[in-house]
């Protein structure tokens, strides 16, 4: 009985040891991160900017990758569309709020798709307010050996475009004002490389 007993316990701790083999974590690497985004001015030209500093978790299931997550904050402070006057602009209450808003979050809640293209469908906080947003992604980079010969990366990119309006984002509270000026659809370009913990 005691062999039996044994007998199961190997195979019970083994049946652990194989499903925690079949999951990594990772951290996101600020210095090789970001996120850009594009929107509409008056109707005729695109306007760039970007923001850096992000930062956050992923957990990778190596079997499948639709049961993996990932959680990431943005340094909303370091918008930058190349131009200071503006980007003091948006970091004012007309637009981003940043001293009382500084980050953005996103949070994964289901993934789906297969092959070269996937769906991280996630809740993005930004301003205050919390929404689902799908973030169209591309499949995941093999894994790399870092420049210092140890440390194992990969990386990722992915799209996706918000209503800048859904999160306040109103200029001057108001669709009459300012608002005309700008498109409300935001094109967002995501580029992650993340480290092995």
């Amino acid at each position: 009985m005691l062999r039996k007993y044994a007998a199961l316990s190997l195979v019970f701790a083994a049946g652990s040891l194989i499903a925690q083999a079949q999951t990594s974590s990772w951290k996101i690497d600020p210095a090789h991160s970001g996120a850009d985004f594009s929107i509409r001015h008056m109707g005729m030209t695109n306007v760039h900017g970007k923001f850096t500093n992000v930062n956050g978790s992923v957990t990778i299931d190596d079997k499948d990758f639709t049961k993996s997550s990932v959680e990431a904050t943005v340094d909303v402070t370091t918008v930058d569309t190349g131009v200071a006057k503006r980007d003091a602009h948006l970091k004012s209450p007309d637009f981003f709020e940043v001293a009382k808003y500084p980050t953005m979050t996103f949070v994964s809640k289901k993934i789906t798709g297969s092959g070269d293209e996937y769906h991280v469908i996630g809740d993005l906080t930004l301003h205050g307010v919390t929404k689902s947003v799908d973030l169209t992604m591309e499949k995941p980079g093999k894994e790399q050996v870092g420049m210092d010969g140890k440390s194992i990366h990969r990386g990722f990119s992915a799209t996706t475009t918000i209503h800048r309006q859904d999160f306040g984002l109103t200029w001057n509270g108001t669709l009459k004002s300012g608002d005309n000026m700008l498109g409300d659809d935001v094109k967002v370009e995501l580029d992650v490389e993340i480290v092995k913990q």
